[in-house]
């Protein structure tokens, strides 16, 4: 299984999804510390079966930021720190430029091309009677599955964008 987060400096969203993308087992948005305590209860309820661990990082593009993305930053370290300890997994940083080109091959691309090039490739969101793929989606978990299928078409795939 892969696990995907998009960190935040309060909240975070995260995915688990089958290692082929072929399943959503669990979805999330939740606070940053119970996060945390989620990765040690997710290395016990799942053991083995998370074999990557990728986190949205963060990239300087020459302009001032506040204390908010430092404080992403800094919750960036401890998810590193917590996935080697817990889960036995160096974590992968895949970066919204790579995610950008990996799913719209551009990187003009902004948060609804995303969003639409994953509905392209998985299918529908769907309703409450007919449940499609990402059904219970919402705004930073649609991040999060972008960061795992930047992660399997890179790292498992071995695609070049």
């Amino acid at each position: 299984m892969i696990l995907a987060i998009d960190p935040g400096n309060v909240e975070s969203a995260y995915v688990i999804v089958e290692n082929d993308l072929s399943r959503v087992i669990e979805k999330g948005k939740t606070l940053n510390p119970i996060l945390l305590r989620a990765l040690t209860v997710w290395a016990y309820k799942y053991g083995c079966s998370i074999d990557y661990f990728a986190i949205e990082g963060i990239q300087s593009y020459g302009m001032a930021v506040g204390k908010s993305v430092f404080e992403t930053c800094y919750f960036i370290g401890r998810l590193i720190e917590v996935g080697k300890r817990d889960l036995h997994i160096e974590p992968t940083l895949i970066y919204r430029m790579e995610e950008k080109l990996c799913l719209c091959h551009s990187v003009k691309a902004n948060d609804s091309n995303i969003r639409q090039a994953l509905i392209d490739r998985f299918g529908v969101v769907g309703t409450k009677k007919n449940p499609g793929f990402f059904y219970g989606f919402k705004k930073d978990i649609w991040s999060a599955m972008a960061v795992a299928t930047t992660y399997h078409d890179k790292y498992l795939c071995g695609e070049e964008f």
